[in-house]
């Protein structure tokens, strides 16, 4: 059955993905962006296919009229990144926790039938021993404002749909990877930052020695996890999304091919990423379907969209997380 669908955030990088998606299989589709970090750009192709709403989800009055008629919200738009996140915790609590509240109180307002979150893995921070691969139901463990406010967020979701009947779903998703995503402004994201380096010629800037490992994965994956909870049956529960396949920083660069260098260890970041992806298995039927090395060549194939990116270095880099170990290294 078709839809009216809202996408808060769907000028970013999974959001337009999911924009894609949507119109391709003939859904009506509202996107509702401030441009903060997503860009208009990723959605040039889509211009005549969808209705583009320049509005800052943190302002309830604003937004409310945009909800009515909806059938479905995925609420992905937020502040990402770590290093702004404690240098201004005040922003990310207005835009992730206080926005987050808003796009859910205008979906019960609207009688939205479903709402989708996009919460985040990082809520589980360093898992202790035993919880690896990491399920839902593993200790919840913030260690800096951007992995609270999404946690936050999440639980604000979830309330609505306890107290208010509400049926939502959220999704964790673990480090996810592919075209449209960037680099800017601070210290982001490996792929962005190595994509970058390699067009400029620049060695990998590598944290620690490369042996950890991440749950990459790709971005089309991730859609069509969002795709499945939105249009099931599902409601009130939280599930994992990755691959439940870890791989190395140094297996990345042996795809990417080229030089590196190392710079040092950061405090709050795990070893290990690993997604339990058994419970979205099970009551999704969803399964992963990019490999990491099919990934990783086809983000390569679109490697012209980080010319805009920046290009760090060591010095730039220790310069950007001056906060991130002046304020976590007690931890």
């Amino acid at each position: 059955m078709k839809k009216n669908v809202l996408v808060t955030g769907g000028a970013g990088f999974i959001g337009s993905h999911l924009v894609d998606w949507l119109v391709d299989h003939g859904h009506a589709v509202t996107v509702i962006d401030n441009f903060s970090t997503g860009r208009p750009e990723n959605l040039t192709h889509q211009m005549g296919n969808i209705r583009l709403i320049e509005a800052d989800i943190t302002h309830l009055g604003v937004i409310t009229h945009y909800f009515k008629g909806i059938n479905l919200v995925f609420h992905i738009a937020a502040l990402a990144d770590i290093v702004p996140s404690i240098v201004n915790p005040t922003m990310y609590y207005t835009s992730n926790v206080l926005g987050t509240m808003n796009v859910v109180e205008a979906a019960r307002l609207a009688d939205v039938q479903k709402l989708v979150y996009i919460a985040s893995s990082s809520c589980y921070g360093i898992p202790p021993q035993g919880f690896y691969p990491t399920p839902e139901t593993a200790p919840i463990n913030p260690q800096y404002p951007y992995a609270l406010t999404k946690y936050l967020g999440e639980q604000t979701v979830l309330h609505w749909g306890q107290v208010y009947d509400l049926p939502v779903v959220s999704v964790r998703p673990f480090n996810v990877y592919g075209p449209r995503s960037r680099t800017s402004g601070t210290y982001g994201a490996v792929f962005g930052v190595f994509l970058a380096q390699k067009l400029d010629g620049k060695p990998y800037t590598v944290v620690g020695d490369g042996s950890q490992t991440r749950d990459f994965v790709y971005v089309t994956d991730v859609v069509n996890a969002l795709v499945a909870a939105g249009f099931s049956s599902v409601k009130n529960e939280v599930f994992n999304v990755g691959t439940g396949n870890p791989q190395s920083v140094n297996t990345l660069i042996s795809l990417l091919e080229g030089e590196k260098i190392y710079i040092p260890k950061r405090p709050g970041e795990p070893d290990c990423t690993w997604a339990d992806i058994t419970k979205i298995k099970t009551l999704l039927e969803w399964e992963p379907q990019v490999s990491f090395k099919e990934g990783v060549a086809k983000i390569l194939e679109h490697i012209d969209y980080w010319k805009a990116a920046p290009v760090w270095t060591p010095e730039t880099i220790e310069k950007a997380t001056a906060d991130w170990f002046k304020y976590l290294v007690k931890n």
